[in-house]
């Protein structure tokens, strides 16, 4: 029997360790109530502490942005510390400008609540809530990209189109536990009653598999935002909006609002890539909105057109076209330009340098900005 009273032993032994050890953590790391002062005043909160930054202050019903569900990896949930909670973390510097470094902004996810802190906040995520949708219609329009729609029922939301949403998604297969996605709004900011988005199947992704595979109409979704800077001036510049597959999102958005608030003689190009026929869509949509907006050019490119698809379009990547366009056929001597991009790192970079090349300054390019 020593054969089995030794093993059991040991596990014995580990257990009570195990137990030892957690008890030792419940009390080490009890750091009672502590307060949060948000913009000096506007707002405190008295907390539990132990738990990360972003956490405590959502469970509060106070959000900032996270892409990543807060594993710290956007680099998205970025805030002013204005107490000192501790160094910067090696997992907070990639994502943080020399400049920010200085100013001691942090990561609100990876900084831990412990003390009482102070903290500064842009002022509109106050706005920001949580909202209770229901799924009103999935609709298919590639292959691989599902146009979902939210009725948000009595609740009403306010926002500037380019802004997005994060989709609260559920424990699956492929999670234990919530995480949030951001996705951009493509529906009109006029329909305060619903929320429609864009989201394209990547492989493995865990927020755009659930939507693909299990999300189901009249099912209840958690809603979070509205967030993020990108939107349109007010100016009379020529509008260079680039995207490519869900991309489009925001700016079905932003061209549906120009139409319905009279700003229909701006002159704006939208410059849309895809590889094939099967990877285009809303190509009625936006022919309906050229006849609408005398001034709106709407460019559609393959990269790599099939046999069969009986393209007579441009074809090339999105930002030779967009180059060829600058120097061929956009009249834009004397005029300001501004640049619009929704799309990929690497595609975002890729339209910087063609706009560089042809005489539009940074500070006149906006971008929304996914991996």
């Amino acid at each position: 029997m020593a054969y089995l009273i030794a093993p059991l032993a040991i596990a014995g032994i580990a257990g009570i360790l195990a137990a030892f050890i957690s008890v030792v953590d419940m009390v080490a790391n009890n750091y009672g109530e502590v307060t949060i002062d948000v913009n000096d005043g506007k707002k405190e909160m008295l907390v539990r502490g132990g738990s990360p930054l972003l956490m405590t202050l959502s469970s509060e019903g106070l959000y900032l942005p996270s892409a990543c569900g807060g594993r710290g990896s956007c680099g998205a949930c970025k805030c002013k510390v204005t107490s000192d909670v501790g160094p910067h973390l090696p997992t907070e510097t990639p994502y943080l400008t020399p400049e920010e470094l200085k100013d001691n902004i942090r990561l609100a996810c990876q900084v831990k609540v412990k003390t009482d802190i102070g903290i500064e906040i842009p002022e509109d995520l106050f706005n920001v809530k949580q909202y209770n949708a229901k799924v009103e219609s999935i609709k298919d329009v590639t292959y691989d990209i599902k146009e979902v729609l939210f009725d948000l029922g009595d609740e009403t939301v306010d926002f500037e189109a380019g802004k997005y949403v994060q989709l609260v998604i559920p424990p699956y297969d492929k999670i234990k536990g919530e995480t949030q996605r951001a996705y951009s709004m493509s529906s009109k900011p006029s329909d305060r009653n619903h929320i429609e988005v864009l989201v394209r199947l990547v492989p493995g992704g865990i927020a755009t598999t659930y939507v693909h595979e299990h999300l189901k109409i009249g099912q209840k979704m958690g809603l979070v935002g509205p967030f993020g800077d990108f939107k349109r001036t007010d100016s009379d510049s020529i509008m260079l909006c680039v995207a490519g597959g869900s991309g489009m999102a925001p700016f079905k958005s932003m061209l549906n609002d120009m139409v319905e608030k009279g700003e229909k003689d701006r002159e704006v190009w939208y410059f849309f890539g895809a590889r094939s026929t099967k990877d285009m869509f809303y190509l009625d949509q936006m022919r309906e909105l050229e006849e609408k907006m005398p001034n709106f050019h709407f460019v559609p490119a393959l990269s790599e057109p099939q046999e069969g698809d009986g393209w007579d379009g441009p074809t090339g990547l999105i930002t030779d076209v967009l180059d060829s366009y600058l120097k061929e056929k956009i009249k834009t001597e004397g005029r300001l330009m501004e640049g619009y991009l929704c799309g990929s790192p690497g595609m975002i970079d890729a339209c910087n340098r063609v706009m560089n090349d042809n005489g539009m300054t940074q500070d006149h390019i906006y971008y929304d900005s996914f991996a």
